[in-house]
Formats: structure tokens, C-alpha cells, sequence
């Protein structure tokens, strides 16, 4: 069963959005860099939240694990240097990020860092509970997820949790390919479905596939209390609070995500 969210839990969502985003900068910096940006999220598991391994220059390398049990930033070298970081602290944005890339310095890593992407003076609240309840929940969510890419043909990412915008998601990828205009460059992409959960406000998941083909999509009935998104992005959502304490919302959805994989998958294969 998927869990309700905790009534309170927008502040120290906020707390631990503001720490994924200084914890990214790291990678962002040293990992080998991905040409999806996977290189930059963190995979989730029931240890924690961990970026991909960087090497050091002296030898070993280590990962960085948001460890929502222990409520610290793990800098694991998987020796005796290992050190960490409280998450209940009350550390703002700023400061997080500071102690980070002094830990890391220490380890030898240096380099110019996105500070832009954490710099804050905002408080910060943490409520350990809460963080727990959220972490037990993304990890009921990130099974279904990984059932349903199991099921999925051809070529498919792993859920991530992203630092950007604080939302778990996974990629699937057609054959089809469309041409984009990015930073000013007109390029060629593959068209994507992506399955994701936004855990703030009214916390929702969502499937959205691109090119969006409204005419298409459309006229098909979504399953249960899932619906079709049009205003401000395209794609389809379902609310958690539908979802959250039912007996069947792990099933119901899967089935979500099943049904929008099988209307939208046929328009993003190449003809």
C-alpha cells in the first residue's frame, strides 16, 4: 500500500530539496558526465539516496548517500575517511553546500561548482519523522517503478531521484526521432515517455509522452482517477491523494502508468 503524505511535510521537503541540490553540484563537477544527465541525480534505495561513483585523485573514489535513516550526508570512500554531514542541523542552503565541498576538498576534489544551483540563507526545518515516512514511501514508489520498467520493450532508463526539481522519474525511449531547437541549436532527439513523481503540494505522478499529440491522446480514457494534463505542460496526472492508503494503489498505479505506455508508445516509434 502506498502511504498518505505527511500532513506537515512541505518543510522539510523544502530542507531536503535544498540539500539534493547542493549534493548535485559534486557530480555535476567530477562525475563522468552522462549525455541524459544521469550522472547529476541519485538513485534510491532502502540505504539511502546515492550519486554515481567519482574517483579520487589520490586513488579510490567514493559516492555521496542522503541517508534519510540516519538523517546525514554520507561522503563514503568506503575506508576510514568517511564523514558526515547532519541533515538536522538546521543548515540553510548555503551552508550545506559549503561543508559539502569542504569534505570533499579534503579528499582532494577541487574545481569551479554551480553554487547558483543551492546558495540560500533560508532556514531550514527537518523534521526526522517526517523525512522517514517520505523516504518508506519513495521507496514503495520506486518498486512499482521498477516493475513497470521491467515490463517495458526496448530502450528504458532507471527511475532517479532529480535534484532540480525534487522529482523521482524514469525515461522510456521510442525510435522515433524529432528535431529540437536547444540553446539556440537546432538538434535531434528521440521521442520519450517519462513516468515521474512530484512529491510538493498536492503531490501527483505523471506521464507525459513527447511530441504530444493531442488529437491522439485524447480521445482515450485514462484508468481510474488518472487524467489528462493540458494546462501549462502537456501530459497526463494522478493525483497521490487518490492513491495514498489505498489497499490497491500500488496496482491502480501501475496500471496508470501500463495504460499511458500503451497509448502513447505506438506514436513514438518511428514509422
Amino acid at each position: 500500500m502506498l502511504s498518505p503524505l505527511p500532513a506537515d511535510f512541505e518543510p522539510t521537503r523544502a530542507t531536503l530539496h535544498a540539500y539534493a541540490l547542493a549534493t548535485s553540484v559534486i557530480p555535476r563537477a567530477h562525475a563522468t558526465p552522462h549525455e541524459k544527465w544521469w550522472h547529476v541525480a541519485l538513485r534510491v534505495g532502502p540505504e539511502g539516496w546515492t550519486t554515481e561513483r567519482i574517483r579520487l585523485p589520490g586513488g579510490g573514489s567514493l559516492t555521496l548517500r542522503i541517508d534519510v535513516a540516519d538523517h546525514t550526508l554520507v561522503v563514503d570512500t568506503a575506508d576510514e575517511r568517511t564523514s558526515r554531514i547532519s541533515l538536522e542541523a538546521g543548515l540553510t542552503g548555503s551552508q550545506f553546500g559549503d561543508r559539502l565541498i569542504a569534505a570533499v576538498a579534503e579528499l582532494g576534489l577541487t574545481g569551479e561548482y554551480a553554487r547558483d544551483k543551492f546558495e540560500s540563507d533560508e532556514p531550514r526545518v527537518y523534521d526526522p519523522d517526517v523525512a522517514t515516512s517520505f523516504a518508506s514511501t519513495l521507496n514503495d514508489v520506486a518498486a512499482v517503478f521498477e516493475k513497470h520498467r521491467s515490463g517495458l520493450p526496448g530502450d528504458v532508463g532507471h527511475p532517479h531521484l532529480w535534484p532540480h526539481g525534487f522529482d523521482f522519474a524514469m525515461e522510456w525511449f521510442g525510435t522515433r526521432v524529432e528535431r529540437h531547437e536547444e540553446h539556440g541549436e537546432l538538434q535531434e532527439f528521440p521521442a520519450q515517455l517519462n513516468l515521474g513523481f512530484y512529491p510538493g503540494g498536492r503531490a501527483y505522478f505523471y506521464s507525459n509522452p513527447w511530441p504530444f499529440d493531442a488529437d491522439e491522446f485524447l480521445g482515450h480514457e485514462l484508468p481510474h482517477d488518472a487524467e489528462w494534463h493540458t494546462e501549462g505542460w502537456e501530459g497526463s496526472i494522478y493525483y497521490y491523494d487518490l492513491l495514498g492508503g489505498d489497499e490497491d494503489g500500488e496496482r491502480k498505479l501501475a496500471e496508470y502508468a501500463r495504460a499511458v505506455f500503451d497509448i502513447a508508445s505506438p506514436t513514438l516509434m518511428a514509422k
